[in-house]
């Protein structure tokens, strides 16, 4: 049974080169995050606290207008049956900001058209998205324990494995003291303007 995403937001992201404090496991190029623990993100506000965008047409305009190669967009989908949890967990953890990513959240908007790259293991701390790639040794404990491991981009590319990995994740309380509630985050390159119009 397909599972229903809601839209967290989009993210304006580099693509990223494996660290040497990265586990091995992960492709050596081209890695695909929502995490600045690993790639760079475009702030959309003019104070750069808020790196998440509410909308395709104004993270697309702050791509342009950062005038760098290599940034794409990013939707960002959060399965509804996560929400609740998440949402908890944002609050303890101090985002007491009005507006923004869990009013989409709450609204359970559906994550946009585009092509789906695959999920990745994400977990708020204090402001920061982190991801399963960016705390060392975790790709490697999820693997041996579940068989999951990353693939394309970095990315599990099967969701339910993907949901199982980040259930195990949570469990197991590795990524104490900094995520204690791990999700299986979709992430769908969204097409730039031009490639929309192409296609219409």
């Amino acid at each position: 049974m397909a599972i229903d995403y809601a839209l967290a937001g989009y993210r304006v992201a580099s693509r990223a080169t494996r660290q040497d404090w990265q586990d091995e496991g992960l492709p050596s190029a081209d890695l695909v995050s929502a995490s600045g623990c690993v790639v760079d993100l475009l702030a959309a506000g003019p104070h750069g606290w808020d790196d998440w965008f509410g909308g395709s047409e104004s993270a697309e305009q702050a791509r342009i207008q950062a005038n760098r190669a290599g940034l794409h967009v990013l939707g960002v989908g959060i399965a509804s049956r996560d929400i609740p949890a998440l949402s908890a967990d944002m609050a303890e953890g101090g985002w007491k900001a009005a507006g923004g990513l869990p009013e989409r959240l709450a609204r359970r908007e559906p994550v946009p058209a585009g092509r789906l790259l695959g999920f990745e293991l994400v977990g708020y701390d204090c402001g920061i998205w982190h991801t399963w790639t960016c705390l060392g040794g975790l790709v490697r404990d999820v693997g041996h324990a579940t068989g999951v491991r990353p693939g394309r981009w970095g990315l599990i590319q099967d969701e339910r494995q993907a949901r199982r990995a980040a259930d195990w994740l949570t469990a197991s309380k590795l990524g104490d003291p900094k995520v204690f509630l791990w999700v299986a985050a979709m992430l769908v390159a969204v097409p730039c303007a031009t490639e929309r119009a192409r296609s219409e």
